[in-house]
């Protein structure tokens, strides 16, 4: 009676540890958002992790090199960590720099509707990717420009837009 008691604690015990944690893989990652803003924000991406994640479903993605994919993504809203910033109301476009120096501005209609993701198709990206960093900046193209179109793809930039968004946690 006492080994299965044990046994039952161990299994018990492991059970527990395993619903520990998120799942996510870990990142030794910062994502910084300075510049006119009340706020300075620094956020790990542990910190992004934990916050309420936005799902894009059913996306296409018109890529630049190879072949065009459709693709769900989940991360934190990029309009959610700018008023956490203090982001001025009336701001017109953000530079966004990459961890290898890139750096590109984009506008806000660009921005409507933006995540930070890190997942692509369910996977983490820090782990699915890991040499192209642990996450992704989404934007969903919403301009009349593009209404008849599924999506678009502007100098390399993979600019997205059919989208369903669903809020999870």
């Amino acid at each position: 009676m006492r080994k299965t008691g044990i046994a039952m604690m161990f299994l018990l015990l492991v059970l527990v540890l395993a619903g520990c944690g998120s799942g996510a893989p870990k990142a030794d990652w910062e994502l910084n958002i300075g510049g006119a803003v009340s706020n300075p924000l620094t956020v790990s991406y542990n910190d992004l992790v934990k916050m309420d994640q936005v799902d894009l479903t059913d996306i296409l993605m018109e890529k630049s090199t190879g072949d065009d994919v459709i693709t769900s993504w989940s991360g934190v809203s990029i309009a959610g960590l700018f008023e956490e910033a203090g982001a001025p109301a009336d701001w017109s476009t953000v530079t966004a720099v990459a961890g290898d120096g890139y750096a590109i501005e984009i506008s806000r209609d660009e921005m409507q509707d933006a995540i930070v993701a890190l997942k692509d198709g369910g996977e983490w990206i820090a782990t699915a990717d890991p040499d192209h960093g642990p996450i992704r900046l989404c934007l969903l193209y919403t301009s009349d420009a593009a209404d008849d179109l599924p999506c678009v793809d502007l100098g390399g930039r993979r600019i997205i837009k059919k989208k369903n968004k669903n809020k999870t946690k």
